[in-house]
């Protein structure tokens, strides 16, 4: 490890730590560069945060943050966590399983959050986003140093960041809170399925597929929904008001 080069330019934003990597070279740890730099600096808990759940047209937003043990870091994962990768890429069977690993072993240190169709409503979904990805940040314990965070910067987060375009894809941690995410959030559908039926909602998890658009002219909008997405806004129909 010692022997690594680690050349990554950083583009400082305002003085508020957040900050953007744009990698330089290859000669590094896969998957765990981003983090060990931040070792190097001296920070420990470290923190991968990612969402589900922003594009559908129902149910909640949630969003995970997960900080593995420094000897993971530098040694890499356990075989049982070697699949760990940005949740849309694996199987739900493989999602599942690696749910029950992350959330099981005492070393990992992790949190999910939710924030509910009508806050989405409410403050919009990339607010009820960053909103979610704070709850998650603030239930770990002790808290976390430093965000690793998919996607752009986040102006209201509360810690120092690193936003890491595509970050699912090469930090592990950020896959590990992919994985929680959006395990979550499913789980979380398939329960609003059995209250709200007739959407399909255990299919399509509240994405506006063919089906659930069909529902909805069908049946109206129901108390889940986002009714400040279309076609919700005008709604023409709600059966549950």
């Amino acid at each position: 490890m010692a022997n690594l080069v680690l050349r990554l330019a950083w583009k400082l934003s305002p003085p508020n730590g957040r900050r953007k990597f744009h990698l330089k070279s290859e000669k590094m740890p896969r998957r765990f560069r981003y983090e060990l730099e931040l070792l190097e600096r001296g920070l420990t808990r470290i923190a991968g945060v990612d969402e589900a759940g922003r594009g559908p047209l129902a149910g909640p937003v949630f969003a995970a943050a997960v900080v593995f043990p420094i000897g993971w870091l530098r040694q890499g994962l356990p075989a049982p966590l070697k699949k760990v990768n940005d949740s849309k890429q694996l199987s739900p069977e493989t999602r599942e399983q690696l749910f029950a690993e992350l959330t099981s072993r005492p070393e990992i240190h992790y949190a999910v959050a939710r924030v509910d169709s009508p806050i989405i409503d409410e403050i919009n979904i990339l607010q009820a986003t960053h909103r979610a990805m704070n709850l998650a940040l603030t239930q770990l314990l002790p808290a976390p140093e430093h965000a690793l965070v998919d996607g752009l910067p986040v102006k209201s987060m509360a810690w120092p960041h690193t936003a890491i375009v595509s970050g699912d894809s090469v930090s592990y941690s950020i896959a590990a809170a992919s994985i929680l995410a959006k395990v979550s959030r499913d789980r979380c559908m398939l329960e609003l399925d059995r209250v709200y039926p007739g959407y399909g909602f255990a299919q399509h998890k509240g994405y506006g597929t063919e089906g659930h658009l069909a529902a909805l002219k069908t049946l109206g909008a129901c108390p889940v929904h986002r009714r400040s997405f279309s076609p919700m806004r005008p709604a023409e129909k709600d059966l549950f008001d």
